[in-house]
């Protein structure tokens, strides 16, 4: 009950701080802009929809045959559509409820392939870790392969209200960025050593172990560079859908592939910060695109467009699976009581 309860707060919050994103973004739309939004819509080219879509189940398929690879390590060889399927159900219960995904999809694994969860649930947060990297490295191409544009931003808006002395490229500014790091450090550990033997201390040492187990079944791989070549196709999907979606609008047609990396990189950060990514994806996504000279009304198109393929392709997906699970268990329980009643 208590569980229950926490998810409905997490839900509530979530999704009134999307709601809250949603009204900050609309609430000072001009009559002007939101004809340029309306005519946005009415000019896109919907059918560019379809290879966005192609590419997003691709981004989909490979991961879940990365995790494939996770597990085999284990001990446990999984049907790929059987982890397929737990993957898009998992993504789906995400939209309901933050972080629920991991824990939907390991219970299906438990269910349908007799693999204990706390197995799993190492090579999901071993996932996660590398999904981690993965932003970071794209983020820092990003920001390296275009420091005009990108780095300028972050100097502006970030360093500068931070270090409002600052100046771009001296020691000085290093050092003091560096004490800044340092100090967060030291005030994290000395509180996780605060509380060392809290319920919640333990629980983290837990997840630290199954961190580590998941870790460990990766140095245990035989494929690794089918797992490297997995990770990569990924996120080579997700670039391609923003840098295919950009020519549904003849307004963001003309952007190339450092358009596409910023709106993937910072696009990602806003789906995690939010129900489902709503009203902070959106946000980002157009704040993104001003930096390339995108007005504000057809970014704020392009956002939404984007957010409503992805979303809705998760429901069909998911969907789609939870309907032919259920039909592939009850066929093969009704196979188990057709054997049981036949006569040797």
């Amino acid at each position: 009950m208590t569980k229950t309860f926490g998810n409905i707060i997490k839900f509530i919050l979530f999704l009134g701080l999307g709601v809250f994103l949603v009204w900050l973004i609309t609430h000072k739309l001009t009559p002007a802009q939101w004809h340029r939004i309306t005519q946005a819509f009415q000019e896109a080219n919907y059918w560019l929809l379809i290879p966005v879509c192609i590419l997003g189940f691709f981004s989909f398929f490979f991961r879940a045959l990365r995790w494939r690879l996770l597990i085999r390590p284990l001990g446990y060889d999984t049907g790929v559509f059987t982890i397929f399927s737990a993957v898009m159900i998992g993504y789906m219960a995400n939209l309901a409820v933050p972080r629920m995904g991991e824990v939907t999809r390991c219970g299906m694994l438990a269910q349908y392939e007799r693999i204990p969860v706390d197995k799993v649930i190492g090579t999901v947060l071993v996932e996660r870790v590398i999904d981690v990297v993965c932003l970071t490295a794209v983020m820092a191409l990003t920001v390296l392969s275009q420091i005009e544009v990108v780095g300028g931003f972050f100097y502006r808006n970030i360093l500068m209200k931070l270090l409002p002395d600052a100046d771009p490229g001296s020691k000085r500014s290093y050092l003091m960025v560096g004490a800044i790091v340092l100090i967060a450090g030291t005030l994290v550990w000395l509180i996780l050593r605060r509380f060392r033997y809290t319920r919640w201390y333990k629980k983290l040492g837990q997840l630290a172990r199954g961190v580590k187990t998941g870790f460990l079944s990766v140095g245990r791989l035989r494929q690794k560079k089918l797992f490297i070549l997995h990770t990569v196709l990924i996120w080579i999907c997700y670039f391609l859908m923003v840098y295919v979606g950009f020519r549904c609008f003849q307004q963001t047609s003309h952007l190339g592939v450092g358009a596409g990396l910023s709106v993937l990189t910072f696009g990602s950060i806003g789906m995690i910060l939010t129900q489902g990514g709503i009203g902070a994806y959106q946000l980002i996504v157009k704040k993104t695109l001003q930096l390339y000279g995108i007005l504000e009304a057809y970014g704020f198109a392009f956002g939404w467009l984007s957010w409503i393929a992805q979303t809705l392709l998760i429901l069909v997906l998911g969907f789609t699976c939870i309907l032919a699970m259920a039909f592939l268990k009850r066929r093969k329980a009704e196979s188990v009581a057709l054997e049981k009643k036949t006569p040797e």
